[in-house]
């Protein structure tokens, strides 16, 4: 299974990562700097989340997120042992390698973005329906508008403190916009 993911946007991912983030392992530098220097194992290389379900794949995390450093799985094993997963990586090189990198990065970066597929091993209950993205979606657009809604009503309570009407005009308009925003 080849990747739609055009090589191209993978090594420009490598290569921003690389540069903006330390992992936790050295060796995982090396793996990442062996994908950018072979075209045909990175051709097999899909950047998922929850790897760790797919029948080949690299857990790689950096300084900065709480993940394990490193771990490699290959059918019912699992090892921590980077120079192991580097070893069957360079004899497989067209074997399909599902890669996932534990990075602190909210919201995740363009880079990041235009190489992360889905994850074809990816147990159906754990996958988001799109029901449940909608939910939660408008649960996200509703604690937005109450949350301004506080925030203005605290410097309407202020602004008549002062007595500015003007400034108290501007915000009653924008918590009535913001009202009937969030009622839609």
């Amino acid at each position: 299974m080849s990747s739609a993911i055009p090589i191209t946007d993978k090594k420009t991912f490598i290569r921003w990562f690389l540069r903006n983030h330390q992992l936790k392992k050295r060796e995982c530098v090396w793996i990442l700097n062996y994908l950018l220097s072979n075209d045909t194992v990175l051709e097999n290389v899909h950047f998922v989340e929850e790897a760790h379900y797919c029948p080949r794949a690299m857990v790689m995390s950096t300084v900065d997120h709480q993940g394990v450093p490193f771990r490699f799985y290959k059918g019912n094993i699992m090892t921590s042992d980077a120079e192991k997963s580097f070893h069957d990586l360079r004899l497989n090189e067209t074997e399909p390698m599902y890669i996932q990198i534990n990075f602190a990065c909210i919201p995740p970066h363009l880079h990041y973005l235009a190489v992360l597929e889905d994850n074809p091993y990816m147990p159906k209950s754990l996958q988001i329906s799109e029901k449940d993205r909608i939910i939660a979606e408008q649960l996200l657009k509703d604690s937005m508008a109450a949350y301004q809604e506080k925030k203005i009503l605290k410097e309407i309570d202020e602004v008549l403190d002062t007595g500015d009407k003007d400034r108290f005009f501007e915000l009653s308009n924008l918590l009535l916009a913001i009202q009937h925003t969030s009622k839609k």
